[in-house]
C-alpha cells in the first residue's frame, strides 16, 4: 500500500518544505504534504530552463520512449493508484480506473503521433536565384518547442487532467519541460504520479529537470509560477474565478505568455420539435444520466435543456423529474466544491420566474440533483441562469418559438459543447441553429451527451470565452500539441546547421 511521503519533486529530488497542510480525502487516513514556496517555483523554473537546452532537441523517437516510459510506469502503479485516488477524490474505483486507461492511453497516442512527424507543419520553399526582379532565399519552416510550460492539476481528474494528465503529455511531446502545481485536493495522487514520472526519466536518460510537482496549499505559488520569466506557456482546468485571476497575471507579465484556461460551461442542448415528439422520455431519461455522471462534476456537464413549450415538454419534464429523483447523493470531490454547488442552487433557486421541479438535501460534501424550469424571456432577461453551476443541476428552459429558440442559441457565451437532438423533420430547425451553435462551442453534436470526451486526432475540447481563455486551442486530442509550439522559418540556413526534421527537403 503507498504511504505519500509528502515531499514536493523538484529536478529529480524530493524536496520537504518548512511548512505542512493536511489532506482532506473523502475517506481513509488524512497525510501531510509540504506547503509550495515561492523559492519551490525558482528552483524548479531554472531546472526546467535548463533541461530546456538537452530535451528541447531530443529526437521525436526519444520523446515517444519517454511518453510510453511514462505510461509503463503509471500502469506498474495502477492499484495504488485507484486505492489513493477513490481514498482523496471519494470517486468510485471503476471511474479511476478508467481514468488510468484514459490517462496512459493519450500518452501513448501522444508518442505515436509525434512519431509521424505531422504536428511539425513542416514547409519548404526552395531557392529561386535566378528569379526576376528579386530572388527567393531558402526557406524551410517547422514547429519548435516553446520552453518551460506550467501545468495546473484540475480537481475533477486526478490523472487525466492533473499531474501526467493531457496538458503535461502535450507539452512532454512537443518537446517542452513542465512543472506542475498539484492540486490539493488529491495530493498523494499527484505524488505517485510524479514517482512513476521520475521512474521514467531515470529510465530514459532524460535531463531530471523536465519535470517537477510542487504541490499545493498556498496560492501564492501559482500566481509565482504564471509570473516567472522562464515560464513560457501555462495549461490550466478548473473555475472561471480562478482562471481568469492567472490569465490576467499572464497578460500582466513584462513577456505576456499564453494562458490555456479551461475554464467551464453549461454545455446546452437543444431538444428540436420531432424529436421531442418521438423520443423525448428516452432522451429525459439519457440527460438525467448524462446530467448525474460523476455527482455532475466535469466540465462537459449538460445543465440546460432548451425545448419549445407544450405537452410534450411537459411530459420531458415529468420524465426527467421522475428520473433525477431516483438518483442517490453522491460524495463530492472536496467540501469547498459541495459548499460552491449549493450556492449555485440558491443563486437560480431566487431568480424571480425560476420554478423548482426538484430539490434535496446535501450534507458538507455530498450532492443530489436539482432541476428547475422557466421560460425562454426570463434566461434571456438573467444573466445569471447562463452561469455554470458545477454539479448535478438542470434547468429547463421553454421557448415559444423556433425564432426564441434562436434567441437562446445567440445569446449564449462561449461553451465547450451544444448539442442538437433531431429527427429528420428537424432539418430546417437544425440549419437555422447549427451555424449559430458552430460559433458558440468548440464541439458541437446531434442526437447524443456531451459528457464523453473522446482522445482523438480530430477531438476539441475548448471554445470561446468563458469556455476556455484561447478560442483557437483544445485542451484533449492530438491537436493539444500545438499550444506548445511556435512556428520558426530558417532562411538560407546550412543543412548541417537545421534541426534534423528539416533536414530533407
Amino acid at each position: 500500500m503507498f504511504t505519500p511521503h509528502g515531499n514536493h519533486l523538484i529536478a529529480g529530488a524530493w524536496a520537504p518544505g518548512d511548512t505542512r497542510f493536511h489532506s482532506a480525502p473523502a475517506s481513509g487516513p488524512s497525510h501531510q504534504f509540504s506547503v509550495g514556496r515561492v523559492s519551490d517555483v525558482t528552483a524548479a523554473a531554472e531546472a526546467a530552463e535548463d533541461a530546456f537546452a538537452s530535451y528541447g532537441s531530443t529526437s521525436r523517437a526519444e520523446r515517444a520512449a519517454f511518453l510510453n516510459a511514462i505510461a509503463d510506469e503509471i500502469e506498474a502503479r495502477a492499484e495504488d493508484i485507484t486505492a489513493i485516488g477513490t481514498q482523496e477524490t471519494g470517486l468510485p474505483e471503476a471511474r479511476l480506473q478508467g481514468e488510468h486507461g484514459r490517462t496512459t492511453g493519450q500518452l501513448r497516442l501522444f508518442a505515436d503521433h509525434i512519431l509521424k512527424g505531422d504536428y511539425l507543419d513542416r514547409r519548404y520553399d526552395a531557392a529561386l536565384p535566378d528569379r526576376a526582379p528579386l530572388p527567393r532565399p531558402d526557406l524551410r519552416m517547422m514547429q519548435r518547442p516553446l520552453g518551460p510550460v506550467a501545468v495546473f492539476g484540475a480537481s475533477n481528474f486526478p490523472l487525466a487532467f492533473s499531474t501526467a494528465g493531457g496538458d503535461t503529455a502535450a507539452a512532454l511531446a512537443a518537446g517542452c519541460p513542465v512543472v506542475v502545481k498539484g492540486h490539493s485536493a488529491h495530493p498523494g495522487t499527484g505524488e505517485i504520479v510524479a514517482e512513476a514520472i521520475l521512474a521514467a526519466i531515470t529510465r530514459c536518460g532524460i535531463h531530471p529537470g523536465v519535470f517537477s510537482l510542487i504541490q499545493g496549499g498556498n496560492r501564492e505559488v501559482g500566481a509565482a509560477l504564471v509570473q516567472h520569466p522562464l515560464i513560457k506557456a501555462v495549461g490550466f482546468t478548473g473555475s472561471l474565478a480562478g482562471g481568469r485571476a492567472l490569465f490576467d497575471l499572464c497578460a500582466a507579465r513584462p513577456e505576456p505568455i499564453p494562458f490555456f484556461g479551461e475554464l467551464g460551461s453549461v454545455n446546452p442542448m437543444f431538444i428540436l420539435d420531432a424529436a421531442l415528439a418521438n423520443r423525448g422520455t428516452e432522451i429525459a431519461t439519457g440527460w438525467a444520466a448524462s446530467l448525474t455522471m460523476g455527482a455532475g462534476q466535469f466540465c462537459t456537464n449538460p445543465g440546460i435543456a432548451v425545448l419549445r413549450a407544450g405537452a410534450e415538454a411537459d411530459r420531458f419534464i415529468d420524465t426527467a423529474t421522475a428520473a433525477l429523483s431516483a438518483v442517490a447523493p453522491q460524495t463530492m470531490l472536496t467540501e469547498g466544491i459541495a459548499s460552491a454547488y449549493q450556492d449555485g442552487q440558491r443563486r437560480v433557486a431566487a431568480t424571480a420566474g425560476v420554478r423548482e421541479l426538484l430539490t434535496t438535501s446535501c450534507n458538507t460534501r455530498t450532492a443530489a440533483p436539482y432541476l428547475y424550469v422557466t421560460e425562454a424571456r426570463t434566461w434571456l432577461d438573467n444573466e445569471i441562469l447562463a452561469e455554470e453551476v458545477f454539479g448535478p443541476l438542470g434547468l429547463v428552459i421553454t421557448a415559444d418559438s423556433d425564432a426564441e429558440m434562436l434567441e437562446i442559441a445567440r445569446a449564449l457565451q462561449g461553451q465547450l459543447t451544444c448539442t442538437l437532438h433531431l429527427d429528420d423533420g428537424d432539418t430546417a430547425q437544425g440549419q437555422a441553429l447549427l451555424p449559430v451553435l458552430a460559433r458558440k462551442a468548440g464541439r458541437v453534436l446531434a442526437n447524443g451527451f456531451p459528457t464523453g470526451v473522446e482522445v482523438s486526432d480530430t477531438m476539441v475540447h475548448g471554445g470561446p470565452y468563458p469556455a476556455s481563455t484561447n478560442f483557437g486551442a483544445t485542451s484533449v486530442g492530438t491537436l493539444s500539441i500545438r499550444r506548445f509550439l511556435r512556428p520558426v522559418c530558417y532562411q538560407n540556413i546550412p543543412a548541417a546547421l537545421l534541426p534534423e526534421d528539416l533536414r530533407q527537403g
